[in-house]
């Protein structure tokens, strides 16, 4: 998980940063990513569309953002997935759930779940456990004091 939270940081969302990182199950690193607009322009691709929640469709960051998970699993390491563990900073939505589905991966851990009867994450529920996919809520183990502090100092670089 504290791969997925130092990938969140790459975020560029002003108000949602998210990470997520895939693991074999040798617990080896297969695939990280952060939520982010597509990779149209590798320099500027984040500041060419509105990280903004309008109404219209040219200023509505959600019709645009490629998620943390959907890029964990495109920016794969050439390694298959089947079968890998995906760990994430928030819980996924039906649209990465669908993906996940499809790549083989067979355990979802998550951070946070703050909005669980949206439709989005109540159908991605329904669609992870149709397939038979483990999902466990991450318990942090000991005190994350540190990773926190770690975490602060590193926003304030970036």
């Amino acid at each position: 998980m504290g791969v997925a939270l130092i990938s969140a940081q790459r975020s560029k969302d002003p108000k949602t940063q998210v990470g997520a990182c895939i693991v074999n199950p040798k617990n080896r690193i297969v695939g990280v990513g952060y939520n982010g607009m597509p990779d149209i322009d590798i320099k500027h691709n984040d500041a060419m569309f509105s990280w903004e929640k309008e109404k219209h469709y040219t200023r509505d960051k959600h019709l645009y953002v490629c998620h943390a998970e959907m890029n964990a699993i495109v920016n794969k390491m050439g390694a298959d997935i089947q079968g890998c563990t995906l760990y994430t900073t928030k819980y996924p939505c039906n649209e990465c759930s669908k993906l996940i589905i499809q790549s083989g991966i067979k355990k979802v851990v998550f951070l946070e779940d703050k909005e669980p009867n949206r439709n989005i994450y109540a159908a991605s529920r329904i669609l992870l456990q149709t397939a038979n996919i483990v999902i466990e809520k991450h318990t942090p183990k000991g005190d994350l004091s540190d990773l926190y502090e770690a975490d602060t100092k590193l926003n304030t670089l970036l």
